[in-house]
């Protein structure tokens, strides 16, 4: 099984360059790397096109112009632009571990989606992390981590996990298997079918509500959160206001209350026929 690997990315050059080489390093090799780029500056291709020099993968870049907070609308641009069946989606501010595509694949089954886990990290630690952190593996190393001012509990928790845990953890875990975009993946013909990103949505639960409409449609989600893991790069979120919070709850509650499976400004920008 191959994969395509969306990573959103909003003006982030340092963050996405640590990210792109964590993906030089992954035990699963059988994939393509896809950016969906809500309008960056030059600064985020110049990180693409010096990437590419080294990558051991097919790279592709996706951008539109900038004209505010579109990233649903990029990310279903890119789900168009896929080229394989299956589509694991994450964002440009979190580094695989080495094993990342490899827990996706090996749990990838119909009928279902994945909800993978993050390791938040602060602001000082995400700075620090260097390329060959990434490299040498110290960067997943939660001794390594704490030394250099990670104190948060589930984060170290997960990383300190023995791999044979992992399954146990994630089966009785409370938390629900929702779609989060900083990791998630499932099959691109589930996507399409439920029309993709809502594109009235702007930042927070958009996400979720694309997982909801899956739901609705008989896609179940499983927890991989403690096995499939990526490195959350803090950063700020100045996009995020009540109004949109608002807004994208009260259309998650009528996608919920109404089991819809259809957004209408979505990848196909027309009523379900």
């Amino acid at each position: 099984m191959k994969q395509t690997v969306v990573i959103s990315t909003y003006n982030q050059p340092t963050w996405l360059n640590k990210v792109l080489h964590g993906y030089l390093y992954q035990t699963f090799t059988d994939f393509e790397v896809l950016i969906a780029d809500d309008g960056s500056d030059s600064r985020t291709n110049e990180v693409i096109e010096n990437f590419r020099q080294v990558a051991n993968f097919p790279l592709r870049h996706v951008w539109h112009a900038d004209e505010g907070y579109r990233r649903q609308t990029i990310l279903n641009v890119a789900l168009q632009e896929a080229e394989h069946e299956y589509i694991l989606m994450t964002d440009g501010d979190c580094i695989p571990r080495p094993d990342f595509l490899e827990v996706h694949a090996r749990h990838a089954k119909r009928g279902n989606f994945l909800s993978g886990g993050y390791c938040k990290l602060p602001m000082d630690l995400s700075h620090h992390l260097s390329l060959d952190d990434i490299a040498s593996g110290r960067a997943f190393d939660a001794g390594y981590l704490r030394q250099h001012g990670l104190k948060e509990f589930s984060p170290i928790f997960k990383l300190s996990l023995p791999p044979s845990l992992g399954p146990l953890m994630d089966t009785v875990t409370p938390t629900k298997a929702t779609w989060n975009n900083c990791n998630a993946s499932g099959w691109k013909d589930d996507l399409i079918a439920v029309n993709g990103f809502n594109e009235d949505m702007q930042y927070g639960g958009a996400d979720r509500e694309l997982g909801e409409r899956l739901a609705n449609y008989g896609v179940t989600g499983l927890q991989v959160r403690h096995q499939a893991i990526v490195l959350h790069l803090d950063h700020k979120r100045g996009y995020k206001t009540p109004e949109t919070m608002k807004k994208n709850r009260a259309i998650r509650d009528h996608v919920i209350a109404t089991r819809s499976v259809w957004c209408p400004n979505g990848i196909h920008k027309r009523p379900q026929p």
